[in-house]
């Protein structure tokens, strides 16, 4: 038997991406749970993110981004990018987090995380909650370590974070809670 429940955030665990934004010298980290592929080729990606945070005015601003997937180690640096806001913080230096120059376009990429998907973005599609920034992805670097023989990413290696029900998992694993960020 099935009943009827109010909408809920998320059918299933969303990826936790890490965007970065701004340029070498003033850049930005959002974490970010609306997130995902609309197109293989050429591969589109896309962000929804609310008006009113520091990342959107800059993304509006430049057109580029970084979506960087952090994997379990950065539990707690992802919960914390996802509640102070760039403009209070600089979230690079308090987490500790190494800026690498991007090949393709001007924002920095976070060494740390194993999958960084430079960004280009193609429209802003606007909704009552966010703006989704639609982005072509214009390079992808990644760790070698979790690639498999035929350079293939495999996932379980990766180990990347997901959200779900105010909860933090790697695989099937729960590894932390809503607030458990750095102080």
């Amino acid at each position: 038997m099935k009943i009827d429940l109010p909408n809920q955030l998320g059918v299933a665990p969303s990826p936790v991406v890490l965007v970065s934004s701004g340029d070498m010298q003033n850049s930005n980290i959002a974490t970010i749970g609306w997130s995902g592929i609309i197109n293989s080729e050429p591969m589109i990606v896309y962000v929804s993110i609310r008006p009113s945070r520091f990342s959107n005015e800059i993304i509006t601003k430049t057109k580029e981004f970084v979506i960087n997937l952090p994997d379990e180690k950065l539990v707690k640096v992802a919960d914390f990018c996802g509640t102070k806001s760039g403009r209070e913080v600089n979230k690079f230096e308090f987490c500790g987090l190494t800026k690498k120059r991007s090949s393709k376009i001007n924002v920095p990429y976070i060494e740390e995380c194993p999958i960084n998907l430079e960004c280009q973005v193609v429209d802003i599609q606007k909704f009552a909650s966010h703006e989704m920034f639609v982005a072509e992805v214009v390079c992808t670097h990644c760790e070698e370590r979790i690639l498999d023989e035929r350079e293939q990413v495999d996932f379980a290696k990766a180990n990347l974070l997901t959200f779900a029900g105010k909860k933090y998992f790697a695989g099937n694993r729960e590894v932390g809670v809503r607030g458990c960020g750095m102080k």
